[in-house]
């Protein structure tokens, strides 16, 4: 029997990845385009039949329990006959993982899924972002086949090139016959010989591509956005996989987001809020005017309408919604002191009289606790 442990130059508790890394070593000193000589192509068989054995998990268990899938032999086959297959061929299953025929090689390939931060401005107005993609593509050497190019397929030994392998076992119930697939060529009915040096025989490869993302205002955290075939191909050059794009909105240094309105607290000095003033704010928009009306309280909130997000769904977009909060000075000059002693006579506050407020009247705490309960 074969020793593809020796053949490939690696020891017999190889990992995948030094398995790998020594059949590509190999391959690129003895394949024909490098290589003319005789010798080299007889080896870089040997090479390749060594590494379509061992890079397989199932195939390097049948082989290191002394079982050899080129050899033509089919032993080691036909063991773990369950109840499940019993029951399964009796009532006309074809056994468990059964497909029925040789399985295609070419697959759709598996959905990604990608975070992407954005800044609360490209969620407002939309934008546009470039994407890095880790994903497989369809191999360059080999196309999607799986096999040096030139080369081609040989029919499995066990299968007969049907894929699967029956098997009539006696049971309690009489004979029972049973189909699964065939472990020497994986259940797709040929097996390739040569297998590309580039993918190793799986017709993809790793790269990374850049993609032109377009983020649609109105988005928010947790937004997901299909790009339909952006994905990774499938094996065999199957169809590409859909990418999926996960938003998350940055958090803003003034603004908070409540659906599509914009929320913001100010402080207003305690004159402006006696007297009234306008003041610049500034939005997403530009620079807006916002009034303070006279007698404004803490707690009041003054809407500036239509600049908030844009709606994802349907035309328009939300407010701006700023909250008010008075500031009270809390160091007077002498002649500060006098001038609000004076007004506190002016008004007959020299001796105020406080008073407990009733929630419903609209108090300072109450007004906030109404203004910022809502989640974000």
């Amino acid at each position: 029997m074969n020793d593809y442990y020796a053949d490939l130059g690696v020891a017999r508790d190889a990992s995948p990845e030094d398995i790998k890394r020594a059949y590509r070593r190999s391959a690129r000193k003895l394949h024909p385009d490098v290589n003319s000589s005789p010798e080299a192509e007889e080896q870089f068989k040997k090479v390749s039949q060594a590494y379509d054995v061992l890079s397989d998990a199932e195939k390097r268990r049948a082989f290191d329990m002394g079982s050899d899938p080129y050899a033509g032999a089919a032993a080691g086959f036909g063991q773990g006959f369950s109840f499940s297959d019993i029951m399964d061929a009796f009532f006309g299953g074809q056994g468990a993982g059964a497909g029925g025929g040789p399985r295609s090689r070419r697959s759709r390939g598996q959905d990604a899924l990608l975070r992407l931060d954005i800044d609360l401005a490209d969620a407002v107005f939309g934008a546009e972002k470039e994407l890095t993609v880790d994903t497989a593509v369809e191999c360059g050497t080999c196309h999607g086949e799986g096999m040096q190019p030139g080369t081609s397929t040989r029919t499995c030994d066990v299968c007969a090139g049907r894929g699967e392998i029956q098997q009539v076992q006696r049971s309690f119930l009489g004979n029972v016959m049973t189909s699964r697939p065939c472990m020497t060529c994986q259940g797709f009915g040929q097996l390739i010989t040569d297998p590309c040096y580039e993918c190793s025989g799986d017709g993809r490869v790793r790269t990374r591509r850049t993609l032109t993302l377009k983020v649609p205002a109105g988005v928010d955290t947790g937004t997901r956005i299909q790009l339909a075939g952006q994905g990774e191909v499938g094996h065999g050059a199957g169809p590409a996989g859909d990418l999926y794009v996960e938003v998350a909105v940055r958090r803003h240094p003034v603004f908070q987001r409540r659906g599509d309105d914009l929320h913001a607290t100010i402080e207003v000095p305690m004159t402006a809020a006696a007297l009234g003033a306008t003041l610049a704010m500034d939005t997403f928009d530009g620079s807006r005017d916002l009034d303070i009306a006279r007698g404004t309280q803490s707690g009041d909130t003054i809407t500036l309408r239509g600049l908030g997000v844009t709606h994802l769904r349907g035309g328009g977009r939300g407010d701006i919604v700023v909250h008010t909060i008075v500031h009270t000075p809390t160091r007077l000059d002498a002649a500060q002191e006098d001038l609000l002693r004076s007004l506190a006579t002016m008004r007959g506050e020299e001796r105020p009289q406080g008073h407990v407020a009733n929630p419903s009247e609209g108090t300072l705490f109450g007004k906030l606790r109404d203004a910022f309960k809502q989640p974000r």
